[in-house]
């Protein structure tokens, strides 16, 4: 680690280089200290000079360590030869916890983090509040790099006090460390800057071989010099990119910002000039995780004077901006010869609201979301095919499969064998969705007695003012399981549209029933959305990449949770997928392996206490014939407190389960399954989430309709 060198913040009484530096890329110039920093600091911030600013370690994990000289701090892996031979299950890995003081900052702000992963190793930042017993991640990280590296996390305004947890956890691999340079909080959004800083607001310079950004102003331009945007004059700083080593037709520099890190939408505001608008085109785009392009503005042929003959005026532009998930913005300049001139940029602004009044808010999609506990909502039977979808409710039972919200609510069902329209098409058309948006389209769906699947469920988009026109967005490719499935769609419409859920029966002999539950509708792609709907929140496991930290009790059980994917291997029990999406993972206990009156027990890690309630939800499955019993426990000093039990077979659905309780010291949550009389004993447990409370009361309805045919 005494190897490193800083790259981004150097004192400020280093202004001047040579001439001769002028052109080189503006990361290489904040190494030679050319530029001054002058934001204000919030609170939180730390250099890590001469002491840690108020950050401490977490008595319970491995202590950060200061720097001898200041400088960074530090966690290393502690490996020693007493380790050696350990059970890896049973080492623990390193883990150092530190923690910043307490924060009061109700106004949107920005965190910079310059940091360093030696060998191997995850740096991860999170958002505590004192209501919550689970961190709220912001931004992780196990690149390893040769230097130090920056990154941008937006904290969005919070009314309560809050503290910022670092957890660094070197690798096993001799030599590893997680070390931070330094912590940068200031006011705003982290797409804003103005180039002052030495580390330029975390934007980066995708590095082409003949044309880049540079970093301008403060006497790095000794001929054509310009005045910065910010103060006006030639001591400030702005970026641009010149075509003067362009090699090749259509080069192309791109000054790429930091990635959001939460949703936001507004106004998008920057200064620009620009030289020869016939030889470079100047665009700005955003660009998701996937690397998919959006373009956002382009700009317009402007009667601007060459810089070699007078000094061009800074150019407004403001442009609407809606970034339902993470993204860059990247500005971009393309050039068709080396005489395709210069474009400088400067003092880059983000504002909550929107450009002008007549720019259209930011839609709503959840108006499209329906669970069907409380009727149709938005969604309408097409009344040319006649009310063939059925909205029904099953009560907990091992004859009928329930719904999928909570396994004793309503869904729909259409096509049953009973129903007197069968050999029709049955329509469900859902609300106006604007157009020239993305969506992403979640929903689950059951089928039984197709034997031909293609078209059992198909989902159409229908242009709203040409109810003609359709196009088949997705179609149904699955086999008969009798389970729910989750299918996730992404679809994007030029003009406003509705989606509409179609199920076709082409003859009596050929047609089965369609159940539909749970839609909902993001902004934003599918693939996108995924990791933002579901176990990335904190507190939340569906465990289809794991046990999210839970862990298996290996002291006073008899087995242990089995991760398991599809049906148990017991006839007549246990579930024949997961409650997630119906075809990942849950966790189970396979009663054949263990003895009656046998148990096993998950743990969750150590939470906080809380001043105020916590609500525990998750789906349980109880079905067989020996089915025993599954409780939940709050572990706290040793002692364990019953929170939630059931006993006996219950239904063949996945059942939701609420648990409100409330503790104020740290506390474990312990899943304990059981073994009932017979090998028919499986239990099994899916979509555990943990928040704060009160928990919602669950109403169980009364059947509406005639019961399903799912099973």
């Amino acid at each position: 680690m005494q190897d490193l060198l800083c790259f981004f913040f150097l004192p400020q009484w280093v202004m001047l280089v040579p001439r001769k530096v002028a052109m080189l890329p503006f990361y290489l110039l904040t190494i030679a200290g050319i530029i001054q920093a002058h934001s204000q600091l919030l609170p939180g911030s730390c250099n890590f000079e001469s002491n840690t600013c108020g950050y401490t370690s977490d008595a319970d994990y491995t202590s950060w360590t200061l720097h001898e000289d200041g400088r960074f701090i530090a966690v290393d892996a502690a490996l020693t030869d007493d380790q050696t031979g350990v059970d890896d299950e049973l080492q623990r890995e390193t883990t150092g916890v530190l923690l910043s003081p307490a924060l009061e900052q109700s106004e949107w702000s920005c965190l910079r983090l310059v940091y360093q992963i030696t060998g191997s190793g995850s740096l991860e930042v999170l958002l505590r509040t004192e209501a919550q017993s689970f961190d709220r991640p912001l931004w992780s990280n196990q690149t390893p790099s040769d230097s130090w590296v920056i990154s941008s996390m937006d904290l969005q305004n919070n009314t309560e006090p809050y503290r910022v947890v670092i957890e660094g956890k070197p690798g096993q691999i001799s030599g590893s460390s997680v070390a931070i340079f330094e912590i940068h909080i200031s006011p705003g959004f982290c797409l804003e800057c103005d180039f002052e800083d030495s580390h330029l607001c975390g934007y980066s310079n995708q590095w082409n071989a003949n044309v880049n950004w540079f970093v301008g102003g403060a006497q790095l331009l000794q001929n054509n010099l310009l005045n910065d945007r910010t103060y006006n004059n030639r001591t400030g700083h702005f970026m641009y990119v010149d075509s003067i080593y362009g090699k090749t037709f259509k080069e192309v520099a791109k000054l790429v910002s930091p990635m959001t890190t939460v949703p936001m939408s507004g106004c998008l505001s920057f200064q620009y000039q620009r030289s020869e608008e016939r030889g470079n085109m100047f665009s700005v785009y955003t660009r998701d995780s996937l690397g998919q392009y959006q373009e956002l503005w382009r700009a317009s042929s402007e009667n601007q004077s060459d810089w070699s003959q007078m000094l061009g005026e800074w150019i407004p532009v403001q442009v609407d901006l809606k970034a339902p998930y993470s993204v860059q913005v990247v500005f971009e300049v393309a050039f068709n010869s080396p005489r395709g001139g210069r474009v400088a940029l400067d003092d880059i602004s983000l504002s909550p609201e929107f450009c002008s009044r007549d720019t259209e808010p930011t839609f709503d999609p959840s108006i499209a979301n329906c669970d069907f506990e409380s009727g149709f909502c938005h969604y309408a039977q097409d009344q040319v095919t006649g009310q063939s979808w059925r909205r029904v409710s099953v009560k907990p039972n091992i004859f009928r499969n329930g719904d999928h919200t909570t396994g004793a609510g309503s869904f729909l069902l259409t096509n049953s064998q009973l129903s007197p329209r069968s050999g029709y098409v049955s329509r469900l058309i859902g609300p106006t969705l604007p157009g020239n948006m993305k969506y992403c389209l979640r929903f689950y769906f059951a089928l039984r007695g197709f034997n031909q699947t293609d078209q059992a469920l198909a989902v159409y988009l229908q242009q709203q003012q040409k109810s003609s026109i359709q196009e088949r967005i997705w179609t149904q490719g699955e086999k008969s399981r009798g389970i729910w499935i989750a299918t996730d769609v992404t679809f994007q419409t030029s003009q406003p549209a509705k989606v509409v859920f179609v199920s076709t029966c082409r003859s009596f002999w050929d047609c089965g029933s369609v159940a539909l539950d749970d839609i909902s509708v993001n902004l934003g792609d599918c693939e996108l959305m995924t990791g933002v709907l579901s176990s990335s929140l904190p507190g939340h496991c569906d465990f289809d990449a794991g046990l999210c930290g839970y862990i298996q009790d290996k002291q006073s059980d008899n087995a242990d949770w089995e991760w398991r994917r599809g049906p148990t291997p017991t006839s007549y029990t246990g579930p024949r997928g997961d409650h997630t999406n119906g075809l990942g993972y849950y966790l189970h206990m396979e009663a054949s392996s263990l003895l009656p009156g046998q148990s096993i027990r998950l743990l969750s890690r150590p939470l906080r206490g809380s001043k105020g309630p916590l609500c525990l939800s998750f789906y349980y499955h109880m079905y067989g014939s020996g089915t025993g019993q599954l409780s939940v426990h709050l572990d706290k000093d040793g002692e364990g407190v019953l929170l939630w039990q059931q006993s006996g077979e219950q239904s063949i659905a996945w059942l939701k389960a609420r648990v409100g309780y409330q503790c104020d010291s740290q506390h474990q949550i312990v899943f304990k399954a059981t073994r009932g009389s017979s090998v028919r004993s499986d239990i099994a447990i899916d979509d555990v989430i943990l928040e704060g409370g009160p928990c919602p009361e669950m109403e169980i309805r009364a059947t509406v309709g005639s019961s399903n045919e799912i099973e």
